[in-house]
């Protein structure tokens, strides 16, 4: 009993004292990184050659990247860094893409095999399914990207313009 009563009292110390030791470590949202990345159009898509949205941002922040390397944001989201960054406005770089409308990935469900492929690609999980059975895309969380067409080995995913696919309620 005297030792779950130490082991207590010692855990709620260390509750403690991370509580505080988070406080001093707070982000204030502030950092340039942060920033950078709520410009950014957050599609995941790695046409800038970054994995993501977040370490494209710190490439940036770092001048490790130009501002210029992001299709899906586009001349907006370059024009919108220049100014956060105080750089000079440049044209898209067409080495990563060019800008289009926004996509959202459809899958044709009668051709859906289940093999669960497209699922393991998404970078934000909006498609859902199981195993041998149809997979389906949640169009409020697809970004476009694109990254789930390569895998699809019955080319079932289309892309839509995203403005289309809306359908009044």
């Amino acid at each position: 009993m005297l030792g779950v009563l130490v082991i207590s009292l010692l855990a709620l110390l260390l509750g403690c004292s991370l509580g505080r030791a988070s406080r001093w470590f707070e982000s204030d949202g502030s950092s340039l990184i942060e920033q950078i990345d709520q410009l950014l159009p957050q599609t995941q898509c790695a046409q800038c050659g970054y994995p993501g949205c977040k370490p494209y941002a710190a490439a940036i922040a770092d001048n490790i990247a130009p501002i210029n390397q992001c299709p899906p944001g586009g001349e907006a989201t370059v024009t919108a860094l220049a100014e956060l960054l105080n750089r000079e406005v440049i044209p898209l770089n067409p080495e990563f893409g060019v800008e289009s409308p926004a996509l959202l990935a459809v899958i044709r469900e009668q051709e859906c095999i289940g093999c669960t492929l497209c699922i393991k690609a998404c970078p934000v999980d909006a498609i859902v399914g199981a195993a041998k059975l149809m997979h389906t895309v949640i169009s409020d969380h697809c970004t476009g990207c694109e990254l789930c067409i390569p895998p699809c080995p019955v080319d079932c995913i289309d892309l839509v313009s995203a403005a289309s696919s809306q359908s009044p309620l």
